[in-house]
């Protein structure tokens, strides 16, 4: 049962690492295109090392804190995108 689990996270992360990466070749903004890689790739990301998680559960504090870098990370760098992308005329 655990290893349906954790295989199915992992099927489910390659999903959301594809499904990012083809919505690069729509015809939208530069930043909503970045916006749907990042999300999805940190939504893809956070499944596949919860899907290792479930494989190797004695390797549980190293995925445990690839997580949270995970998760940490990739909004610090949407919140940087968004601040670098708008004009500083504006209020």
């Amino acid at each position: 049962m655990v290893d349906g689990i954790s295989n199915l996270c992992l099927g489910g992360g390659m999903v959301f690492w594809f499904w990012g990466t083809t919505q690069l070749l729509t015809r939208r903004s530069v930043l909503f295109k970045l916006h749907g890689l990042s999300v999805s790739d940190t939504l893809g990301s956070l499944a596949i090392v919860f899907g290792l998680l479930l494989k190797i559960p004695n390797e549980w504090p190293l995925l445990i804190l690839a997580m949270i870098c995970l998760a940490v990370w990739n909004t610090m760098l949407g919140y940087v995108l968004a601040y670098c992308s708008t004009s500083g005329d504006q209020p």
